[in-house]
């Protein structure tokens, strides 16, 4: 049985779809989730599951407490679900091709420090793009620059606001996201 990690920082609706995803599974479970915000949705979703939810400080990622409880706890992937921090260099090498994060964008594009969230929805409706979608791509040591695992794009329509692409990037990544994740498991030694 392989153990997830997830990191998240926000409301928690992904880490959701992938603890839901794997709750019956024989080939993984989310073991144990860390969040960067005392006051992240996350955590109500994750108690309802029995699934401890853990709150670290910028330190505990930096100075390698919480890279220590991943090991101990031998989680096998790590999963990023709307984690706004930077992943420090010394963790992403230890779970190198074994962690995992999902981008509101067609990657190149809205990609880098700062773009998360309503900032790349509304950047994509002042360019009026016609598409826009999500990447699922390995971590690396630069802010969304990984392998790219998986895209899927959306048309984005001439009077959507940015909350109306949000809304439709986010039925994307519910969907495909856990299925990514469990693909990504299965090509684990």
């Amino acid at each position: 049985m392989k153990r997830i990690a997830i990191f998240a920082s926000g409301s928690g609706t992904n880490a959701e779809k992938i603890i839901n995803h794997f709750q019956d599974s024989d080939l993984a479970r989310v073991i144990v989730v860390f969040t960067n915000n005392k006051d992240a949705g996350v955590i109500q979703r994750t108690r309802k599951y029995g699934i401890s939810c853990l709150v670290a400080s910028p330190t505990e990622f930096e100075n390698g407490a919480v890279l220590k409880k991943l090991k101990d706890a031998r989680i096998d992937l790590v999963v990023l679900a709307g984690f706004l921090k930077k992943i420090p260099a010394e963790m992403v090498q230890a779970f190198e091709g074994r962690m995992v994060n999902i981008h509101p964008a067609l990657l190149p594009d809205y990609g880098g420090q700062g773009m998360y969230g309503m900032h790349v929805h509304r950047a994509v409706v002042e360019n009026e793009e016609e598409e826009t979608g999500i990447t699922i791509h390995l971590v690396s040591e630069d802010y969304d620059e990984g392998e790219i695992l998986f895209q899927e794009s959306i048309e984005i329509d001439a009077d959507d606001a940015p909350e109306d692409v949000a809304y439709k990037v986010q039925q994307l990544e519910h969907k495909h996201y856990p299925e990514v994740i469990e693909w990504l498991l299965n090509q684990l030694d």
